[in-house]
């Protein structure tokens, strides 16, 4: 317990230096989002409506230290300020018109490049020697060292555009009447989906396949298992209940970690295959100098890390006997 409360001081800690940091980049920087979007657009306005537009776009001119106290105050009421790329939209609601996107894709690849790279990784090390270790090991530590941008265009090429299987472009097809929580919506969705998963899914697949791998050669060796082979109990049972069980916790630990960066998505996969979410909308707050939806982005990104740093302290703590030992 007092471990838990050590790691839960830290993690606010570390929000709060996640969020100065956050206020003062686009602070210290030159220029507003007032004369950035001028810029953009390449207009001129009078005096008086440049301060109304700084005024909308909540730019002031006061001392730093007013400012910080004014931006800290607004994220307490959930203000996240308006977005110049989508004017006058809210941060806030562009990131929850966007943020759906990303969890269902990345979630969705995430959960099942685990499951399926965990009990690959379970089959190879209890096959060590055979074909199947011998070719998958290799390839998969080969495909880890490919970009996903690089992965992502070919997929996009030979799928796509040469076998025509899968749309190359896009997250819905734009012939669907009512986009929204219908059948004909959720499968376009879905079909759209289908290689910016497949790309996250092969390209994450490798990690968690040699990580299981790993830990089983180590596990293997352990007197429990060697003891559970004597007793005459069945390879499967050995395999999954003895051994899989204690070597899947720096698995679990690493899945628990990687559900903090599910809001960050992919962003060079949903770039390729211009898909929406929030990595896409990281590309359009850099490309028109949108500071408050960066800031935003960032902070929704920081939070949702932060949490699950301190679900996967937490979990280990639950998971492993020895460290709530070794703590106490």
């Amino acid at each position: 317990m007092r471990h838990m409360l050590r790691r839960i001081i830290f993690y606010i800690l570390a929000l709060w230096a996640s969020v100065t940091l956050n206020f003062l980049i686009p602070h210290l920087s030159p220029g507003n989002p007032a004369s950035a979007m001028m810029s953009r657009m390449r207009g001129k306005l009078s005096p008086q409506a440049q301060h109304a537009l700084e005024i909308s776009l909540g730019v002031n001119h006061d001392s730093l230290w007013s400012q910080y106290g004014q931006y800290i105050n607004n994220l307490m009421h959930g203000n996240l300020g308006t977005s110049i790329t989508y004017l006058p939209t809210p941060v806030s609601e562009v990131i929850m018109q966007e943020l759906p996107w990303t969890l269902v894709l990345v979630g969705t690849a995430l959960v099942i490049s685990f499951v399926i790279g965990t009990l690959l990784g379970i089959i190879v090390v209890w096959r060590r020697g055979s074909l199947m270790d011998v070719v998958l090991s290799p390839f998969f530590t080969f495909i880890s060292a490919i970009p996903y941008f690089w992965l992502a265009l070919v997929l996009l090429y030979v799928l796509g555009s040469q076998l025509n299987w899968f749309p190359i472009h896009g997250g819905y097809d734009s012939d669907v009447a009512d986009p929204g929580w219908n059948l004909d919506f959720i499968l376009s969705a879905a079909w759209y989906a289908v290689l910016p998963a497949l790309t996250i899914i092969i390209g994450s697949l490798a990690g968690w396949l040699l990580g299981m791998r790993n830990a089983m050669v180590t596990t293997l060796a352990e007197d429990y298992v060697l003891m559970a082979e004597a007793k005459g109990l069945s390879p499967w049972r050995v395999m999954f209940s003895y051994a899989a069980r204690n070597a899947i916790l720096p698995n679990i630990t690493a899945f628990a970690l990687s559900l903090g960066f599910v809001v960050s998505g992919s962003l060079l996969t949903e770039i390729v295959f211009s898909y929406p979410g929030i990595g896409f909308a990281i590309l359009q707050a850099v490309d028109n100098l949108d500071y408050a939806l960066l800031q935003g982005i960032f902070l929704v990104i920081t939070v949702a890390v932060l949490a699950a740093n301190l679900m996967a302290d937490a979990l280990y703590v639950v998971l492993d006997p020895r460290v709530r030992i070794s703590r106490s």
